[in-house]
């Protein structure tokens, strides 16, 4: 786990071939084909080196809920797991690893004369308005859900509004069985004007590699391309933004960036707030390394695991 930019997927690529693994990413952009280049997608060649799985599996215009996620997840851990294999889950969306981790909870149904008072202040006074709302009710499932995201964002106030509690708490009352399986949680970490930099770089990268084109093209024939769920990822609305004349190609680039800042904030919020977490910093050379001796350690790794050498800690 860890914030956007932080270097999952590279430290993926350097754990094959000392863990016998099969990824499953944790990616609500990466699920949909066509979103290759905004949600830094792994190319074909390294996804025919390492096995992955639920990335190109809906279309934009389709929805894929967390619910649908969990199923999906624990059907693919269950069949590597036959194989002898370690799945490994890596990705930023951590919405979906609390999902998995801790189940669906079963919540109150939707109320709508509720629903129509948070639409109407949605309207009104837009997402970051009721993300604020959010976040000072509870922190905690505010940074797990994303500015742009506005049905997990509707749908956190309106238990909030039902319950008169912090959805985190009514979830956890209300929480079925876990995943099931024993997990090692690791998050990677970076300085922040390190990770800040990566975050500016990435950004620029993607819009020379053709983001813009990319969007285009998927939503050439579409209308009213910013419901779409899958719209809503970071980089994507804003692009939408630009297309539609509303912001320049300047606001692209720095609401683009200052977008993707939020997001990893709120990740790392998230983060510091799960329990038994290992924190590996993304900085060292070796940190591979680290993990690689954490799961030894721990009796977590599969056969075959290389015996790593000192690493920088």
């Amino acid at each position: 786990m860890g914030p956007t930019a932080v270097g999952k997927s590279s430290i993926v690529e350097r754990l094959y071939g000392s863990l016998d693994f099969e990824l499953i990413s944790v990616d609500s952009g990466q699920v949909y084909r066509g979103m290759d280049i905004g949600t830094a997608k792994p190319d074909r060649e390294c996804r025919k080196r390492i096995p992955h799985h639920l990335i190109d599996i809906r279309d934009v215009t389709e929805s894929y809920s967390a619910g649908q996620f969990r199923n999906d997840a624990l059907s693919l851990i269950r069949s590597i797991s036959a194989k002898g294999r370690i799945p490994l889950l890596a990705g930023g969306t951590m919405f979906y690893f609390s999902v998995l981790e801790n189940g669906i909870s079963r919540l109150p149904g939707a109320d709508a004369s509720v629903r129509a008072r948070i639409d109407r202040d949605y309207d009104e006074k837009g997402a970051k308005f009721l993300h604020g709302m959010l976040g000072k009710a509870d922190p905690v499932v505010a940074a797990a859900i994303d500015v742009g995201d506005t049905q997990r964002l509707k749908r956190a106030l309106e238990i909030l509004r039902i319950t008169g509690q912090p959805p985190s708490a009514v979830m956890a009352k209300s929480r079925p069985r876990g995943i099931g399986f024993p997990i090692a949680k690791i998050a990677l970490y970076r300085p922040r004007p390190i990770l800040h930099r990566r975050i500016e770089t990435r950004f620029s990268d993607m819009l020379e590699k053709g983001l813009v084109g990319e969007v285009e093209q998927l939503v050439r024939h579409l209308q009213r391309p910013e419901s779409l769920a899958s719209m809503r990822s970071v980089g994507y609305r804003q692009v939408i933004g630009f297309l539609q004349g509303r912001l320049s190609r300047d606001d692209l680039f720095n609401k683009g960036i200052a977008a993707t800042r939020q997001l990893a904030k709120r990740q790392l919020t998230w983060l510091r707030n799960q329990s038994n977490v290992i924190w590996v910093d993304a900085t060292c050379p070796d940190s591979h390394r680290t993990i690689l001796e954490y799961l030894s350690e721990s009796g977590m790794q599969a056969a075959g695991l290389v015996n790593p050498p000192d690493t920088c800690g």
